[in-house]
């Protein structure tokens, strides 16, 4: 699917470098026809992550977006 794929190319984007820049967690709740649910990029404990489900901490930023606009932001 478009979304796993994003997510595919944003895990493989992780870096300490990015981690120590941004220090956020973001959490996307995904509402359309085709792929709902909760996805994340954690930017902010060792190594950074990226994954379908809640985070495993806080997110600092939670945005609420169609699967569709979940893609177009990230390309």
């Amino acid at each position: 699917s478009p979304v796993a794929e994003t997510f595919r190319v944003i895990q493989g984007a992780m870096s300490e470098e990015y981690v120590r820049t941004t220090q956020s967690v973001f959490q996307f709740e995904l509402i359309s026809c085709d792929e709902e649910g909760t996805q994340y990029i954690d930017l902010k404990t060792k190594g950074g992550s990226a994954g379908f489900g809640k985070p495993s901490v806080t997110a600092d930023v939670v945005m609420s977006m169609s699967s569709a606009d979940f893609v177009k932001m990230f390309t």
